[in-house]
């Protein structure tokens, strides 16, 4: 089934968008990008993504086309341009065409693609297993741009190793995963690397600890080492397209017993009635 995409002030079937060769996306991965869920046809967290987005252009000096009431009508009418209630909406944002130089042009349309695509039905969430790797990345990791070889060659070699993503680190000092943020219980407390330059402030991440907030469980966002990364409890990954999932193996070993722990069973529930209220209030 042919989905609908927005390119440039115009809505058309995906197959037939086209970017010309000189945007400099294509040359240089000059660009950010921003992934939105939806449930049952309602954006979840709408706004902290669009200040992400804005985040994300206003550190590389890409102008933003579009302003907050612009950006929540285009999502919106592509999510009724398209037939699915659940999916999630990609936006990229690249500087735009120019001649190749590395230097960025003061006078650069944007070029604006943006698409959806279909959440599978959800079903009962399975552990995964992940690999260690060394974070190389750069030091603005915080920025959601889309030269993303670092990560894709992290989680292409954690697949190659058997596993499902790559958990990552710097100076011994866990940072996040190839396409997810990490969490860890260590002696039942909830922890996770603070904000920094190395990690991407995850909107499902920055959810959980505001949704735990003020409770037993409350998250403690502080650096957290290899060696208890290795030894935790429990291990689980966030991201805007799979919520909350829980890690069986690392490195081939089991994590805690092998098995979804017992605070992972409790915080999903809360996390899942915290994403209902916001979907309810977004109504």
């Amino acid at each position: 089934m042919s989905t609908i995409c927005y390119l440039n002030g115009e809505f058309l079937p995906l197959e037939e968008a086209r970017v010309p060769v000189l945007d400099r996306g294509f040359i240089f991965g000059d660009g950010v990008y921003e992934v939105i869920p939806v449930f049952g046809g309602r954006p979840f967290r709408l706004a902290p993504h669009l200040s992400r987005l804005a985040r994300s252009l206003e550190a590389t000096g890409i102008r933003d086309p579009l302003n907050p009431e612009a950006w929540s009508k285009l999502i919106m009418t592509l999510i009724e341009r398209n037939p699915f209630r659940d999916l999630s909406v990609y936006l990229q944002i690249t500087r735009g065409v120019a001649p190749r130089n590395h230097a960025a042009p003061k006078d650069c349309q944007p070029t604006l693609f943006a698409m959806v695509s279909p959440t599978p039905a959800q079903t009962e969430v399975q552990p995964v297993a992940v690999a260690t790797m060394a974070d190389v990345r750069w030091q603005r990791c915080d920025i959601k741009a889309i030269a993303l070889l670092p990560n894709v060659m992290a989680r292409t070699a954690a697949v190659a190793a058997g596993a499902y993503e790559a958990v990552m680190f710097r100076d011994d000092l866990l940072t996040e995963g190839a396409s997810s943020n990490v969490f860890v219980v260590v002696d039942g407390v909830i922890r996770t690397p603070p904000h920094s330059g190395h990690i991407l402030p995850g909107i499902t991440r920055d959810t959980l600890v505001e949704a735990l907030a003020g409770t037993a469980d409350a998250v403690q966002e502080t650096p957290i080492t290899r060696a208890e990364v290795m030894t935790a409890d429990e291990i689980w990954i966030t991201s805007s397209t799979r919520d909350l999932v829980p890690v069986e193996t690392l490195d081939g070993q089991p994590v805690g017993q092998g098995a979804p722990g017992p605070v992972y069973r409790r915080v999903v529930q809360r996390y899942e009635a915290f994403k209902q209220r916001e979907l309810a209030a977004s109504t």
